[in-house]
């Protein structure tokens, strides 16, 4: 699972087909001060016409839906370190379905006082790729665990924003 190698052309590819940003700069001012983040974060709403593959150097793409939809939250956990650690991806490369798995399952096993490893994850989710972004889905033989999942996400990609890579204490690639 975790010794896939993109070929060299793939962020070109992956940039081609990422839509510019559409959506407000209020929109954006207000998850920021929703959130809390702190001015230390460096967190940069994007230039009009920039995509979520044209993170400045040092910086790294977040997704609107991960907050409103996904349950994320920083300072990161270390059950969604060890997640990207595990199936080596960018947290970036991640649809917002992916986020909703993951923390869906965090929490439940946290409100059961049960330890969230990657292997218990891997149990009931499987790695899913669509179009450049990953996401998990679930195993055949395993029990539903998320039993209302949101439907979709419409126009996910082009609500994005730059935050310091630091943010997010690993060396993640793409």
């Amino acid at each position: 699972m975790s010794t896939r190698e993109p070929p060299d052309d793939s962020v070109e590819e992956m940039s081609a087909s990422i839509p510019p940003q559409k959506w407000s700069k209020e929109i954006f001012d207000g998850l920021v001060q929703n959130f809390r983040f702190p001015k230390s974060w460096g967190v940069m709403y994007p230039e009009g016409g920039q995509t979520a593959a044209q993170a400045p150097a040092g910086y790294i793409t977040l997704f609107w839906d991960y907050f409103t939809d996904g349950n994320f939250r920083l300072p990161v956990t270390r059950f969604v370190l060890n997640i990207l650690g595990y199936y080596k991806f960018h947290i970036s490369q991640l649809n917002p379905m992916g986020m909703v798995r993951i923390r869906h399952f965090e929490l439940l096993c946290r409100s059961m006082h049960i330890d969230p490893t990657v292997d218990r994850f891997r149990v009931f989710y499987q790695l899913h790729c669509s179009q450049g972004f990953y996401s998990f889905a679930q195993r055949p033989s395993a029990k539903k665990i998320l039993l209302t999942p949101p439907k979709s996400f419409h126009e996910w990609k082009p609500k994005f924003f730059y935050i310091k890579a630091g943010v997010i204490p690993m060396k993640m690639t793409f």
